[in-house]
């Protein structure tokens, strides 16, 4: 098991995040301790008004507000009453256990896991010590449960993420599908030991290929100014779901400070791959079948490259990267060559849509006959020996067939005008 505690001054913001858990059917409330009234009809006032009143009773303490997760192992399999009892003993041996506290089971990763909301206001006014909770009594707490409910031990877990991990077995994330903490992990301590990138975009090309990303925040935002960075888990369209990670509690620190150390590094170590990616590049763009983007990423996809086309919020197109995962290298395009940029590259493909549809055209001409001026057409018949007679008085001939009554009348008509 593995306790998280986070402190903080906001009680309503911290109900708000789990019930709107609770509202996109992620989550639901299975205990609420100290409450009149049991979890399910209690409303979100009656929970928010709880927590205010205890508050209110201490209005100098600004921290006042404790969320909890419990995480367990994803081969774990618990119900509601041994979650409910899990979370009542630890609540208890941290000093929690007279405070009144909601646990919702939340259900959108694949390890089972509890969040629990609770005050450090005590009935009586005075403030309940968290300095250090995390370090001492949580620690303490969860190796006691650990045992007490024969949970899969936290020291074992972490002794096996610090495992190497090959970038051979790694796979795309699924959301809830696998634990995302863990994956997330797995994923950038690999793609950042093994892969060769020179720059952060070039690193989120290869960590994007399974559905991670690593965020330095936005121009004006403080992580951003303190050179912070996260890593979190992505949908299809790159948009970021779950709670990311920080890069300093992933083992190894990937952080932007070891980054930027690695990317002069990288930039001596790919050198060596950069004609053979190129040949591979230049063998896709040639091959007659490939005029489109579509085609020209999957038809590298499967030569072990991905190419990954950038562009901004108009929609337009202004760079791409590739990444060869066979020789661990990343190359922005423009660093390949100018020909390898994104505006060349997309500007080839439609000169080969052209040309091939050119060519189709021209085939499809060539099909037709072309008659000089004054000439006609010779007619041909499947059977040119065969003359009309034949055709008329053939066991299959129907005085009635439009087809026959049409050439029987031109034949009369042509020797009406040749007897004038």
């Amino acid at each position: 098991m593995v306790a998280k505690v986070i402190s903080g001054k906001d009680i309503k913001g911290v109900l708000n995040y789990n019930e709107l858990k609770v509202i996109e059917g992620k989550a639901h409330l299975i205990a609420a301790s100290g409450f009149l009234k049991e979890p399910e009809a209690l409303s979100f006032y009656e929970k928010l008004y709880r927590f205010t009143v205890v508050n209110e009773l201490n209005t100098r303490t600004k921290t006042n507000t404790l969320h909890i997760s419990l995480n367990f192992d994803v081969s774990e399999k618990l119900d509601v009453e041994e979650l409910t009892k899990i979370a009542a003993a630890y609540m208890g041996k941290i000093g929690f256990g007279e405070q009144p506290y909601l646990v919702y089971e939340h259900t959108d990763a694949a390890h089972p896991h509890v969040h629990i909301v609770t005050t450090i206001i005590r009935p009586d006014g005075k403030r309940i010590p968290i300095h250090y909770l995390g370090k001492n009594e949580s620690e303490s707490a969860r190796k006691e449960i650990e045992v007490e409910f024969g949970l899969v031990k936290a020291d074992s877990k972490v002794k096996n993420q610090l495992e190497p991990v090959r970038a051979a077995d790694l796979q795309k994330i699924v959301y809830g599908h696998t634990e995302t903490r863990r994956s997330i992990s797995n994923i950038v301590r690999a793609v950042t030991r093994t892969y060769r990138y020179t720059s952060l975009p070039e690193l989120n090309a290869v960590l994007r290929h399974f559905n991670v990303i690593a965020d330095p925040g936005s121009e004006k935002s403080s992580m951003f100014q303190n050179k912070g960075l996260i890593y979190a888990l992505v949908d299809q369209n790159g948009k970021r779901i779950g709670i990311p990670i920080k890069a300093s509690s992933i083992h190894g620190k990937p952080t932007l400070s070891y980054l930027e150390k690695q990317f002069l590094l990288n930039d001596a170590l790919r050198k060596p791959h950069r004609d053979a990616l190129k040949g591979r590049i230049n063998e896709v763009l040639k091959s007659p079948s490939v005029t489109t983007r579509e085609q020209f990423i999957s038809t590298l996809e499967a030569k072990g490259v991905s190419a990954v086309f950038r562009s901004n919020a108009e929609g337009r197109t202004y760079g791409v990267t590739f990444v060869d995962h066979n020789s661990k290298s990343v190359f922005n395009g423009s660093a390949l060559g100018k020909e390898y940029s994104a505006a060349p590259i997309l500007d080839r493909l439609a000169t080969a849509a052209n040309d091939t549809t050119a060519s189709r055209d021209s085939i499809a001409v060539s099909r037709h006959p072309v008659f000089k001026k004054n000439e006609s057409p010779k007619r041909e018949s499947s059977n040119s020996n065969t003359p009309i007679q034949d055709l008329v008085t053939s066991d299959s001939f129907d005085p009635r067939s439009p087809e026959v009554t049409l050439r029987l009348g031109k034949k009369k008509r042509k020797r009406k005008q040749r007897r004038l």
